[in-house]
């Protein structure tokens, strides 16, 4: 596998971050420079580049005289990313209600229809891909370049974590609603409805996941 020049340590960056969100270099695991430079066909400057890219990321963390490891995300961190990233998602709603077009709100009632169709036949990796298409097409609406790096920048600390919030009980149903709630307020124009939507959205989908490590912990113990 040869990366051409142009860019090369971003390249090198983008192909290690692919890796990572398909679980290839799984969360703890340790970066071995040597190997890497030898699979990828590359010195060690762009690596170490690239590196330095995921480390900001947050993807990786380095250990001074050990390397990089791929980050591992605790229930700490999602006690601490969940309500800020509630807050930014809740003002790109407060932003989209503001400045959605009657085409923009016909857009998303379609994706609510997928949405409602995937939940009711339980296809959740459907309902995921349709849920987030709806998330970007919202913070797409808010129109802030700042808001969305935030907030990409955030889900990308999420994506290690390789939440499954779906798979608790009745949740589905519970996502559902809540995104009902979000569009009726978006449809409506009410800017406050949909920040305080999209907020209570993003909150429980923590309070899910909360409940979920639990069963999980409890089948385990038991």
């Amino acid at each position: 596998m040869r990366l051409v020049p142009h860019s090369l340590h971003q390249e090198v960056a983008a192909t290690l971050r692919e890796q990572i969100f398909a679980g290839q270099l799984v969360p703890g695991s340790f970066l071995d420079e040597a190997a890497l430079c030898e699979r990828l066909e590359i010195s060690r400057t762009p690596l170490r580049e690239a590196l330095k890219v995921l480390t900001a990321e947050g993807l990786l963390r380095h250990e001074p005289r050990r390397g990089c490891f791929v980050n591992e995300v605790t229930e700490q961190d999602l006690d601490d990313i969940f309500p800020v990233i509630a807050l930014l998602e809740g003002r790109c709603a407060y932003e989209a209600a503001r400045h959605a077009t009657d085409a923009d709100l016909a857009a998303l009632a379609t994706l609510h229809e997928r949405l409602n169709n995937y939940a009711r036949a339980g296809r959740i990796n459907d309902y995921y891909a349709t849920n987030f298409a709806i998330h970007e097409a919202i913070i797409l609406l808010a129109n802030n370049r700042w808001l969305a790096q935030a907030i990409a920048d955030l889900r990308k600390i999420l994506k290690l974590a390789r939440l499954q919030q779906l798979h608790a009980p009745g949740r589905l149903a519970q996502s559902l609603s809540e995104h009902m709630t979000v569009f009726a307020a978006l449809k409506s124009r009410d800017s406050e409805g949909a920040e305080a939507a999209m907020r209570t959205h993003l909150t429980r989908q923590r309070e899910a996941l909360r409940e979920l490590a639990r069963s999980q912990h409890s089948r385990v113990a038991s």
